[in-house]
């Protein structure tokens, strides 16, 4: 798996009433990891779909909880490419506490155009995630 990750703390206001993440919070923290990840590969989202028009839609998420997450903890997101095709990006993502797998999950997303149909892959954010290599 790529390096790539980031941490987050958890607050009381991720908790349900015994301490323990809520289910769809694990969303959220994969949305923000998705985005640290794509700004790392230079991807700008919000300056693509202003100037362009594209933008990418999830198609599917598919999640797997494996430890809970309490309030405190400190987390890491994972985030890695699976694969990169015409105009679908796949991408696998963990989050772990000390070494320990909480949950996992793998997410397709689609590239649209302004109709919101899907096209192609810009060529330099395709060889941008496909890359190795992060920005600084």
């Amino acid at each position: 798996m790529e390096n790539f990750y980031i941490e987050k703390k958890i607050y009381y206001h991720d908790t349900d009433l015994a301490g323990i993440v809520y289910y769809a919070n694990y969303l959220k923290y994969m949305e923000e990891a998705r985005t640290e990840y794509f700004s790392a590969k230079g991807i700008d989202f919000k300056k693509l779909f202003e100037e362009e028009g594209i933008q990418f839609l999830v198609m599917r998420v598919e999640i797997d909880y494996k430890a809970p997450a309490r309030y405190r903890d400190v987390i890491r997101i994972f985030t890695e490419i699976e694969s990169v095709k015409f105009s679908v990006i796949k991408l696998f993502q963990k989050i772990t506490k000390d070494n320990i797998t909480l949950a996992e999950a793998r997410s397709t997303f689609v590239c649209v155009g302004r109709n919101l149909k899907p096209i192609s892959i810009p060529e330099e954010i395709q060889e941008s995630l496909t890359n190795q290599k992060f920005n600084s």
